[in-house]
């Protein structure tokens, strides 16, 4: 048995980030990410730890004790929220699966996310030697039209997936420089794509380039901001903003009286 200090195993993949990780009937997870596949369960993390793919994946070597304590020093909210959850890591996951995925996710469900997902990994993508499923490149999405998307049952986010994968595939998105533009330039050059807004590019910026300045803002974060955080910016919250983002979301969700209980 291995216990990793700060990792949620449950909170980091429950909590909206990801959506081709399955929880199993004994309560472990069973996921695919760059063409590997993986099983694993709470305290029994043994192989993550080991493989460098893994380590990368998952976030294993930050200090993320550390960054909970600065953001402690920015409001005592952020604090609370942030002890609520504190094994919540933000996921290293490839950009185009995460960019993909999030436009996926507009107006959606996880369960409908995680059902159009699979299907376009079943139509689009390449098996490994292995037989993993892999997600499709954008260069093959890029030649199909949205008639042959229609057996992902997307409705209307087809166009803006072919859209992302042609300029993607073209060389007009390009995630390396994505890594180090300022966040303003970073958003602005992912919001070209057809469909994608301030809250997908930040998503995207934030899981697919693990751009920890990105704070994705939604309906749930949009009143906590008002409610919690009269006056302050995202960027008020720093380097780790995104981090923030995540504990304070968590903590939203998961709590029926979030506001009361840390306003108490």
């Amino acid at each position: 048995m291995s216990v990793l200090r700060d990792f949620d195993l449950t909170a980091t993949l429950e909590c909206g980030q990801c959506f081709r990780w399955d929880r199993q009937p004994d309560g472990s997870y069973r996921g695919i990410a760059g063409g590997r596949l993986l099983c694993i369960a709470e305290n029994h993390t043994e192989e993550a730890e080991k493989d460098p793919f893994w380590r990368v994946y998952f976030d294993l070597d930050r200090d993320y004790a550390a960054i909970r304590d600065e953001l402690a020093q920015v409001d005592p909210v952020l604090a609370k929220a942030a002890a609520f959850a504190p094994g919540i890591r933000i996921l290293q996951q490839d950009p185009w699966e995460a960019l993909c995925s999030f436009i996926i996710s507009q107006n959606n469900n996880i369960p409908r996310i995680k059902g159009i997902v699979a299907r376009l990994c079943q139509a689009f993508g390449e098996k490994t030697a292995s037989g993993i499923l892999c997600f499709p490149r954008p260069d093959r999405l890029a030649r199909e039209n949205e008639e042959a998307l229609a057996c992902l049952r997307c409705g209307f986010r087809a166009r803006y997936i072919l859209d992302a994968a042609r300029k993607v595939a073209g060389g007009q998105i390009d995630f390396e420089s994505l890594r180090t533009q300022p966040l303003t330039k970073a958003r602005e050059q992912l919001m070209t794509i057809v469909g994608v807004g301030p809250k997908v590019a930040d998503c995207a910026l934030l899981y697919g380039l693990h751009r920890l300045d990105a704070f994705p803002m939604d309906v749930w974060m949009k009143r906590a901001m008002k409610e919690w955080f009269p006056g302050k910016q995202p960027e008020d919250f720093g380097p780790y903003a995104g981090i923030a983002q995540q504990y304070l979301f968590h903590y939203i969700r998961t709590t029926a009286s979030g506001e009361r209980s840390v306003s108490a």
